[in-house]
């Protein structure tokens, strides 16, 4: 090929690496640089508190991680096996539709001491007329964040394992290897577990990734549910950072900068770890999938997030509600009122949403049709950073972008801020849909005649457009549970649903604070319903047998 057609076909490719990396690499250097202060380490390793909160987070970061991949592999073979994981599928959305504020909120109507929970066996069987005072909800054991942490990731690796099962070629490869076992004298669970799980698990490495450095950073949830004698190193990092003293802030970016270190290194050994196993292929069937089938681990699940989104209907719009009652006395819709007097809030969590995940679909779709394959496995684990790198990270970097580039509670700065951190989940979304289209499929229309943009609009893209509507609703639900973005980014000149959410799940207003959690859930699931509805399947009209008019 010559120079001028190699520089032409480069271009693509640079400018959109360019557009994308420019805030990364710059949020990045900034943060490390904030973050390599020696007497803000100091200070840390000072702070009394600073080891039990790290001891915290690794423990409920890898115990969350642990489970959650557990029960995913226990449902992907119950799934598989009886050929189920289509129509589970279908109800996936509503569970990543859920914000973790949300679910962290709903499970503390369940679990505190005057929660559902306790008011279901009261007074006849506990005997108690008054909360007892237990320590259900931030307890120090970290159990509650744990729970919510499961509860919540488990959909989401659950959705990206079942996007590579129902690629056509993996899906025919291994179903036919899975059958070609069973006729050997292997059990479904068996073969299962020794010759589909070892192929699938290598590819969910870094959903995998995502799930450990959400659950060994996350704040929003913890601040509602998690511990609080220790918090966890990433609360505490959040709270030095918006010290007014200098040095205080510096000392949560140095916390900022362990925590990323920590989940390096995790991230490591999980690497390590799922290598290492897979080269163990013929002893790959763990004794956790060769016990039985598990359909409850579904329902479980499923029964748990009804009861959240219960909790939360109801909560929203009770008013007096004395215990032990397990129905509300006074019923009311001041909650609601005041949420739609707010619609400021709304609006920009609506426009937030619609725009971030708008501007990274546009980006991974040129990026996935222009980018030779090549240069999109080199940078895809560039474009994933956002994915394993600790959210508390991320905000000291791109505070200090934003205050380098004036955006500094600005909407535009504000919008940056959510692109950043919604353009993973987009691009994990929409890459095993594009990965499986046959390339042949384009040079068929070329020999036809036709353009590269014919191929696309009539052909390509109206056959991806369930994926691509998918992909979208998925960046529209990660851009309205962005909580430390918006409170830094946005210098507390924006307010969202999430934001709000949060700061209520701290005081007594129990039926505010639901409302707002529910409208959190609301949101993203009228996404999903909307992405259902452009990627359904074109609906051609049955023409009958023809009329002899003779």
């Amino acid at each position: 090929m010559d120079p001028p057609l190699r520089r032409v076909s480069f271009l693509p490719t640079f400018s959109l690496a360019l557009i994308a990396a420019l805030p990364m690499g710059w949020a990045l250097w900034a943060a490390a640089s904030q973050a390599l202060d020696v007497s803000a380490w100091q200070a840390l390793w000072a702070d009394p508190q600073t080891l039990r909160a790290w001891g915290m987070t690794l423990w409920t970061g890898l115990a969350s991680t642990v489970l959650v991949w557990w029960t995913v592999a226990r449902l992907l073979a119950h799934g598989f096996i009886r050929q189920q994981l289509a129509r589970w599928l279908t109800h996936v959305p509503a569970l990543l539709a859920t914000p973790h504020a949300a679910m962290a909120i709903g499970l503390v109507l369940w679990l505190s001491p005057s929660g559902w929970a306790l008011r279901l066996v009261s007074p006849g069987l506990s005997g108690f007329d008054a909360p007892p005072p237990w320590v259900t909800t931030q307890d120090p054991w970290g159990l509650g964040l744990i729970l919510a942490l499961w509860l919540k990731e488990v959909p989401f690796l659950l959705w990206v394992a079942a996007t590579q099962l129902q690629r056509e070629d993996l899906r025919r490869r291994w179903q036919a290897e899975f059958a070609l076992a069973q006729t050997l004298g292997h059990t479904p669970t068996t073969a299962f577990a020794q010759v589909v799980w070892p192929q699938l698990a290598p590819r969910l490495r870094w959903p995998l990734l995502a799930v450990l450095a959400y659950g060994l950073t996350v704040v929003d949830m913890a601040l509602i549910i998690g511990p609080a004698t220790p918090p966890t190193l990433a609360v505490l990092a959040w709270q030095w950072l918006g010290d007014a003293d200098a040095a205080m802030q510096a000392q949560g970016a140095a916390a900022a900068g362990w925590l990323t270190g920590s989940v390096a290194m995790l991230a490591g050994v999980t690497v390590m770890v799922l290598r290492a196993w897979a080269r163990l292929r013929k002893s790959a069937s763990s004794p956790l999938l060769l016990q039985g089938d598990s359909p409850w681990v579904g329902l479980v699940i499923g029964g748990a997030y009804l009861a959240v989104w219960w909790a939360l209907a109801v909560g929203s719009v009770f008013g007096v509600w004395p215990f032990p009652q397990l129905w509300p006395s006074l019923w009311t819709g001041d909650a609601w009122a005041q949420v739609i007097a707010s619609a400021p809030t709304v609006w920009t969590t609506l426009g937030l949403a619609a725009a971030s995940a708008s501007v990274c679909l546009v980006w991974s779709v040129a990026w996935l049709e222009l980018t030779p394959r090549r240069w999109q496995q080199a940078l895809r684990p560039w474009w994933l950073l956002p994915l394993v790198l600790p959210s508390v990270l991320w905000v000291v970097g791109l505070y200090s972008v934003a205050l380098q580039w004036r955006l500094e509670g600005q909407w535009l700065g504000l919008l940056l801020a959510h692109a950043v951190m919604v353009l993973p989940y987009v691009l994990l979304a929409l890459e095993p849909a594009y990965l499986a289209v046959d390339p042949r499929q384009s040079a068929v229309v070329a020999s036809l005649g036709q353009s590269r943009w014919t191929d696309l609009l009539r052909i390509k893209w109206p056959l991806l457009k369930r994926a691509i509507a998918s992909a979208w609703a998925v960046g529209f639900a990660v851009s309205v549970a962005q909580y430390l973005p918006t409170l830094y980014v946005g210098a507390g000149r924006f307010a969202t649903v999430t934001t709000e959410a949060v700061t209520l799940a701290s005081g007594a207003q129990r039926s505010l604070m639901s409302a707002y959690a529910a409208l959190q859930m609301l949101l993203p699931v009228l996404a999903f319903a909307l992405a259902a509805y452009l990627g359904r399947p074109r609906q051609f009209e049955k023409i009958g047998p023809m009329k002899d008019n003779t």
